[in-house]
């Protein structure tokens, strides 16, 4: 699953982002190009969740799915 995020600004926001979808979904894995807003999760199961620890995080999100 792929989300555009925006608000990442360092690499701490990166930091940030990949401890809280890595202590919801410990088993996924997670790419982030920070240039382009974009935040890859693969092995997580729950999508509105993944989403919902981004948000939770203080950043806005948007699944790529609700774009197209």
């Amino acid at each position: 699953m792929e989300f555009h995020v925006t608000g990442m600004t360092c690499g701490h926001c990166e930091a940030a982002i990949r401890t809280a979808i890595l202590t919801h979904a410990p088993s996924a894995t997670v790419t982030i190009d920070r240039d382009a807003g974009r935040v890859r999760v693969e092995g997580a199961d729950d999508e509105a969740a993944v989403l919902a620890v981004i948000r939770e995080e203080g950043y806005e999100a948007t699944s790529d799915r609700s774009v197209k």
